[in-house]
């Protein structure tokens, strides 16, 4: 038995059909790159707006602060009537986060002398500390919507700080909390929080 091998192309049609595949080729090419980098430029244009918009600006009340004639005996009167387990600064109030129930987190409560100077240059006598997500993002937000800023941002081991005045006037103080450190710190104290 004789077997024939058959060409389907000529030298003619073969370079026909060679020239199509690469123009098919270099077109899906084409369109997939495209899709690809609009792909890429629609994630960062939706990245960016949702950085703006999802700026997480107060996740709490990090501190409750309010002038007094004697802190010392202040202390002692809501440890004894509230339950308030009270130390040299306050009060610690410990609780689990929303977003995460398996973090702890913390609101601080101090009565300050009435001559304190730490609300100025607010004249009322309390100030709230509010608890943010990202220092550097809010104080760009703060200052681009023209918020007074009174002081630069203070670091310490359980977070940063820094204090801005409201529309009357009133001292808030900003604190992006580490609350890790912040319990480390008060066990090393030998605090107890109120729970």
């Amino acid at each position: 038995m004789r077997t024939f091998a058959v060409s389907l192309t000529d030298d003619t049609t073969g370079k026909t059909n060679s020239s199509n595949m690469k123009k098919t080729i270099l077109i899906v090419l084409a369109i997939a790159t495209s899709f690809c980098f609009g792909f890429a430029f629609k994630a960062a244009i939706t990245n960016q707006a949702n950085n703006q918009t999802e700026l997480k600006k107060v996740t709490g009340i990090g501190g409750i602060f309010f002038k007094c004639k004697n802190p010392k005996a202040m202390r002692a009167w809501y440890q004894t009537h509230l339950g308030l387990n009270t130390n040299q600064y306050g009060a610690v109030f410990e609780w689990r986060q929303g977003a995460d129930t398996t973090k702890k987190g913390f609101t601080q409560w101090t009565a300050f002398g009435e001559k304190t100077k730490y609300f100025e240059p607010s004249t009322k006598d309390f100030m709230i500390n509010y608890r943010v997500e990202n220092m550097d993002l809010l104080l760009a937000q703060l200052k681009k919507d023209s918020v007074t800023i009174t002081d630069t941002v203070e670091t310490a081991s359980y977070g940063k700080f820094v204090h801005i005045l409201d529309v009357e006037g009133n001292k808030v103080e900003l604190w992006e909390p580490n609350d890790i450190e912040y319990d480390k710190l008060g066990k090393q104290m030998g605090a107890t929080t109120t729970k």
